[in-house]
């Protein structure tokens, strides 16, 4: 459930779980205007929806209409998954979990030596960065072009948390085992993200949120530095399990030949 949403490639993620694993179910896109969004989100059931997902600009709407939340949801003041338990709707954050998994897919120990992370954006993604990177015992810098938004973000997670406006970025990245990208900037059909990376170590992890493209320019210019890179498309996947667990019952698994068939969706439609 979202606002323009036909780009997204979750209907695609877990048809395939359902027909792989026999279930009879669906997942769908609903496009659905923020007035809207509020009635369709009470009444899902009333819909035949056992859950959901929300994107955005949903996301801290459901926080506020959920009747509880998980303690991941709670941390980072969005919603991003919804479930019945009984007659109560539950609102979780699934985003935590698939950016930390991804990470650890793609760039296995790198939270290894702890740190520095600056993180790129100060909306419910970003929040959900940096609550899992808090988790993982990093410091962050929020760098963000609007500084009172960063400044409200640091605010929200404590001292371990620094708030910055772009003119600081270069400075940071010097000190960096990690970056990322949580804005929409240098996705298809958005504005470039102009970031100059040769102040990162070369030992620093560079991770973009983007999926569509695959490889965003950031993670193009990074990749030609030698830095490991970890693309959107594997977040997208580890957020799925725990969501489609909470739905159907089942904990699915992410698998080489489910992005091998995500990859090729996305670039025959893009």
């Amino acid at each position: 459930m979202g606002h323009h949403v036909a780009y997204s490639r979750s209907p695609f993620l877990h048809g395939y779980w359902l027909r792989t694993l026999h279930i009879p179910g669906s997942y769908g896109l609903v496009d659905v205007a923020p007035e809207d969004f509020p009635g369709l989100l009470r009444d899902l059931a009333g819909h035949g929806y056992v859950g959901g997902n929300i994107t955005k600009p949903h996301k801290t709407a459901a926080f506020r209409l959920v009747d509880r939340r998980d303690p991941a949801a709670e941390a980072v003041g969005a919603v991003n998954t919804v479930w019945h338990e009984g007659a109560s709707l539950v609102g979780g954050n699934t985003d935590v979990h698939g950016y930390l998994a991804n990470l650890d897919d793609q760039a296995p120990g790198w939270d290894a030596s702890g740190g520095n992370a600056v993180v790129i954006g100060a909306g419910g993604a970003a929040s959900s960065a940096i609550h899992g990177l808090l988790g993982r015992g990093l410091r962050v810098a929020i760098v963000n072009r609007t500084l009172a938004n960063a400044e409200a973000l640091a605010r929200r997670f404590g001292p371990r948390v620094s708030a910055h406006g772009w003119t600081e970025l270069a400075r940071l990245l010097a000190d960096a085992v990690l970056l990322t990208n949580t804005t929409v900037l240098g996705a298809s059909g958005q504005p470039p993200l102009d970031v100059d990376i040769s102040p990162l170590d070369r030992r620093a992890v560079v991770c973009d949120i983007v999926y569509v493209p695959l490889v965003t320019a950031l993670l193009e210019a990074a990749e030609k530095r030698g830095h490991r890179i970890v693309d959107g498309l594997g977040m997208l996947m580890h957020q799925a399990v725990p969501a489609f667990a909470r739905w159907f019952g089942v904990t699915p698994t992410v698998t080489p030949q489910l992005r091998v068939l995500l990859e090729a969706d996305i670039r025959a439609t893009t």
